[in-house]
């Protein structure tokens, strides 16, 4: 689950496969899967990313451009 800005619905990813784009305005992520998800700082998952552990969260660096699970 992603959330962007108060004006925004909450962006939800079911069952994402392979590199997911985020929002531009993706502020913060919320991994409820039982694996983790990578969040990288490029829109290809190319770039070193920060893993988010199942059950947890993690405020997104500015301009973050997709996730991936791990």
């Amino acid at each position: 689950m992603v959330f962007s800005t108060e004006i925004q619905p909450l962006g939800i990813y079911t069952d994402p496969t392979g590199c997911t784009k985020l929002p531009i305005t993706a502020h913060s992520l919320d991994n409820q899967t039982d694996a983790p998800v990578v969040v990288y700082a490029d829109p290809l998952c190319l770039t070193p990313g920060i893993t988010v552990n199942p059950g947890h969260g993690a405020h997104l660096p500015p301009h973050s451009g997709s996730f991936s699970m791990d």
